[in-house]
């Protein structure tokens, strides 16, 4: 009788939210639309300004002509969260990478065990930079309506803002269902 060489599902979901979540941190930090302003005064009903962590877009919605790169007259870029923000998620995105490659070194199902302490400890990993991206994310909805904004606007949270909080669940997640490797270390003594 040969013993199992399955991976356990515990670390199947974790794999997998964890590249999910991965997936859209990233996508969430580059996207220019971690906030929306519509209704400017003296703009056009059509016009909407997106502001994300790294860059400032413009977009005519009638005709989706964008033009991204625009100037920081508000000194928007120099805002806490936004500072905040442009430090903690690269290295959310970091920590998750390394936190992955630990995973995958500890979930290997060509071996006729996974190496259970090896996956808590990525998991414990992936928890971290689970929790590096949902503080930034966080701490911008909470400053959404105060963070400079052109008068009369009317303002709304973006894509990018939405994605970065799906991703960090998603990857607070994997990264408890990877922790719970540690059951199976804690078995064994």
């Amino acid at each position: 009788y040969l013993p199992s060489m399955r991976t356990p599902t515990a670390m199947i979901v974790g794999m997998v939210l964890c590249h999910c979540g991965l997936l859209l941190t990233f996508t969430g930090t580059v996207a220019p639309s971690w906030r929306q302003v519509s209704h400017m005064s003296n703009q056009p009903i059509d016009f909407v300004l997106e502001q994300g962590i790294w860059d400032i877009c413009t977009e005519r919605q009638s005709t989706h002509d964008r033009l991204c790169g625009q100037a920081d007259e508000l000194a928007y870029f120099e805002q806490v969260p936004v500072r905040v923000a442009q430090g903690m998620m690269p290295t959310s995105l970091a920590l998750t990478l390394l936190g992955l490659v630990v995973a995958a070194l500890g979930v290997r199902c060509w071996q006729k065990e996974p190496q259970h302490l090896l996956a808590g400890v990525a998991g414990l990993m992936l928890l971290l930079s689970g929790l590096l991206s949902l503080v930034p994310a966080s701490w911008y909805t909470h400053e959404l309506w105060t963070l400079p904004a052109p008068a009369g606007g009317m303002l709304v949270a973006g894509y990018g803002l939405v994605l970065s909080y799906l991703g960090s669940c998603l990857e607070i997640l994997g990264g408890l269902a990877l922790a719970l490797s540690f059951h199976h270390c804690c078995k064994e003594r």
